[in-house]
């Protein structure tokens, strides 16, 4: 089975050469690493040239990632954030990713030190792990035939991941994988404040799930 991993990026010049350096040995294993831009101002481009495949897209996540999809080879795509860090031996995601033969996620820590990320990391993936319901941060993963029978992700601006993640529990069980996890920023809780932007969260999460659509949601998250 086929990797192909597919990373959206915007203004990730600090980060987006570092994870592919993390994703390398797996070059050598046939699986593909594709970038796509969404109209960086930065060095993001210039700094992806360890990518073997570099596209353009219009911005937004959703757009970004259909797009690295409609480009992929791979029988199984694995979405990652530019700012994803992983922690461990990067053959052991991929081993796990595969035998999984389906559609998952992966649990998360944070980077930040403070103590309540712990608590926060730790919520999150209690949450996802009961609920089968991912963000983009954990490494969604997915088969090709699955990915295709959804038709993607939705071209929404916000909660592409979580409306996702909702039409293929429905097909399949998801495989929620906690002994490898994805390291990801914790920029947002720091720029917005920690209690602040946990309760903007669960307020969009909420907001969502009653039927507010995912423009206004994004409008609010900016």
């Amino acid at each position: 089975m086929r990797l192909s991993v597919i990373i959206p990026a915007l203004n990730e010049q600090d980060n987006i050469a570092s994870l592919l350096a993390q994703l390398a040995p797996l070059q050598s294993k046939d699986c593909e690493l594709i970038v796509v831009d969404g109209g960086s101002s930065d060095a993001t481009l210039a700094n992806a040239v360890g990518a073997d495949k570099l596209l353009e897209s219009k911005p937004g996540r959703a757009e970004q990632m259909n797009v690295g999809a409609a480009q992929a080879s791979g029988d199984m795509l694995w979405f990652l954030h530019a700012d994803s860090i992983l922690e461990g031996d990067i053959n052991c995601y991929a081993d796990k990713l595969i035998a999984s033969h389906c559609w998952g996620f992966f649990c998360i820590k944070l980077d930040g030190a403070h103590i309540l990320f712990r608590l926060i990391e730790r919520m999150i993936n209690l949450r996802s792990s009961f609920t089968k319901v991912a963000t983009g941060d954990q490494g969604l993963f997915v088969c090709r035939t699955l990915f295709d029978s959804v038709d993607g992700f939705q071209s929404i601006p916000l909660m592409e991941d979580v409306a996702l993640s909702k039409s293929l529990k429905y097909l399949a069980d998801a495989n929620v994988i906690r002994t490898s996890k994805i390291i990801t920023s914790s920029r947002r809780w720091q720029q917005r404040g920690i209690l602040v932007t946990v309760l903007l969260m669960w307020s969009l999460r909420l907001q969502y799930f009653f039927g507010v659509s995912p423009a206004r949601l994004a409008a609010k998250y900016r």
